[in-house]
């Protein structure tokens, strides 16, 4: 049997469609230095972090040194006046070495900076902003609670006006960097108005407890807590501008975007393994890389990667003109969290055996992706607000 030989290829396999090209200086300068840093520093340890279930503690500082935190806010509080195109750029990279990393990245960001930007008054912004974009200070945010995922309206956390003081008082799971956090952004229920307030909490605040869920097969390499506050006391300063779910909502849908772009990095790494795997591993005298089935499962892949690419593409471009309507973006999260799910699959079994192994990348994107299509809106989720979109109809 003769061995076909490879033709080779001009084209770049982790930009099929020279979508970079379409992102101007500063973005790609932004990305390309962020991907050096990744992929030098903490690609060749990530294995070992998620196997241990590490987050190490100096990464704050290190994303803050690299410029990754709080990418599109005010340079004059810290952030880098960047667009969002390039804060999904920073996702995308950040997510190539694993999705906890990012995950911090976005939750301090997206829904811990950006409300704070948004919504506090301008002593608190003084005070935090810079502290979250250098790494100095890590932030978390308090949403979901143990009966309150998928429907946030039904929290069961209380706030209740106390003189110049709102106590809070409740239970928070699910929360990225809960108990490495200094401060906490915390939404309750108002006992008397029924009104969902924000507030920011900082986590030294008496009757404040974060305490971590180690039982986790999925983003080891984070930290996820719950939080526990019983009577926490903050002052009325400490109260965000907002009211109703349009507070939660709209930091959600920053994060969102993020992912979206941010699972394409997952999906690349697991092409990038899987490509090479196939290449290298002989069956029945030849490559893999020689069947069939493995090339039609590689076109795939490569087709859910650029397909994606594009959707984030444009996402930012909508987003740049204002027209980011919560409904584009929870199309392109849902979409680009199942093309990253189908690509690590297909990588995970494409190695066989080994894709089981942490020695490989693919199968701890596979379980960490399992998260990512489930936090900031599930896909069941996603769909329902498409279809009400078409219908007209809320089916949820």
């Amino acid at each position: 049997m003769t061995t076909p030989v490879a033709t080779g290829s001009a084209l770049a396999l982790h930009d099929f469609y020279d979508i970079e090209a379409l992102y101007d200086h500063e973005e790609r300068l932004i990305q390309g230095s962020v991907r050096e840093y990744v992929r030098a520093e903490l690609l060749p340890k990530v294995g070992e972090w998620w196997q241990e279930g590490v987050f190490p503690e100096d990464l704050a500082r290190k994303f803050g040194e690299l410029g990754a935190l709080g990418v599109t806010l005010p340079e004059r509080f810290g952030g880098a006046g960047a667009s969002y195109s390039a804060y999904g750029l920073v996702c995308k990279e950040i997510e190539y070495v694993d999705s906890g990393m990012r995950s911090f990245v976005s939750v301090q960001s997206s829904l811990v900076m950006f409300p704070i930007n948004a919504y506090a008054q301008e002593h608190v912004k003084a005070k935090w902003l810079p502290l979250l974009a250098s790494g100095e200070a890590v932030g978390c945010f308090g949403l979901t609670e143990p009966d309150a995922g998928s429907d946030p309206g039904a929290m069961r956390t209380r706030c209740r006006k106390v003189g110049d003081n709102w106590v809070i008082t409740g239970v928070k799971r699910w929360i990225t960097s809960g108990s490495r956090a200094h401060v906490a952004i915390v939404w309750a229920k108002d006992e008397e108005s029924g009104k969902i307030l924000g507030f920011v909490v900082e986590t030294d605040r008496p009757g404040f407890q974060a305490v971590d869920i180690k039982t986790k097969a999925s983003m080891r390499a984070s930290v996820t807590s719950e939080l526990y506050l019983d009577e926490v006391s903050v002052p009325a300063g400490n109260q965000l501008q907002v009211a109703g779910l349009k507070g939660p909502l709209s930091c959600l849908n920053q994060a969102r975007f993020g992912i979206a772009f941010g699972v394409l990095g997952a999906a690349q790494a697991c092409f990038d393994e899987a490509a090479a795997y196939v290449s290298d591993r002989p069956a029945f005298g030849e490559p893999l890389a020689a069947k069939q089935l493995v090339q039609s499962r590689l076109a795939d892949m490569l087709s859910e990667i650029t397909r994606g690419s594009l959707l984030a593409y444009r996402l930012g471009r909508l987003k740049e003109e204002g027209k980011d309507h919560p409904a584009r973006v929870s199309l392109a999260k849902r979409d680009n969290c199942r093309s990253a799910l189908a690509v690590a699959r297909a990588a995970r079994d494409l190695l066989g055996g080994n894709g089981i192994t942490t020695e490989y990348a693919a199968i701890r994107h596979m379980l960490n992706l399992e998260t990512v299509a489930t936090y900031e809106g599930t896909d069941t989720v996603h769909t329902l607000v498409l279809g009400r979109e078409i219908t007209g109809i809320n089916a949820f």
